[in-house]
């Protein structure tokens, strides 16, 4: 696995991206610490928060959230938008490919691009039933 040949993928970061992979729920750290413990009863929290950091350093995985909110983790590393109800935070996958718009060199403020984040927010369907 090319992964392993760029860093050592221990056992526990080898389950937690497993995990993480498996749901389309981008799940807190919480919910993946629980999800983990399910297979590893005696991880810690701590193991699961540093893991995700390091998956999402190495490009394995992704954060997804705006700044100050509550960082969800998302297993599919590809470039792809998302939409978050504003009520719940619930996130999901935009089934559609967006492009990224590219800024023109004197637009960026000498700022290298690294990557460009796509975030739809509307209410979704479960929580527009609850205010009807």
């Amino acid at each position: 696995m090319e992964e392993q040949t760029r860093f050592r993928l221990s056992k526990q970061r080898k389950v937690i991206l497993e995990e993480l992979r498996k749901v389309t729920t981008h799940p807190t750290a919480d919910e993946v610490y629980d999800m983990v413990r399910k297979i590893m009863p005696r991880i810690s929290l701590g193991t699961v928060y540093r893991n995700l950091e390091f998956l999402c350093s190495q490009g394995l995985a992704r954060k997804v959230g705006p700044a100050g909110a509550q960082k969800r983790f998302d297993g599919n590393a590809t470039p792809h938008a998302h939409i978050r109800c504003r009520v719940c935070h619930r996130v999901a996958d935009v089934p559609v490919h967006l492009e990224a718009p590219m800024l023109a060199p004197e637009d960026c403020m000498g700022f290298e691009i690294e990557e460009c984040n796509i975030e739809f927010e509307g209410i979704c369907p479960d929580c527009q039933r609850k205010t009807c």
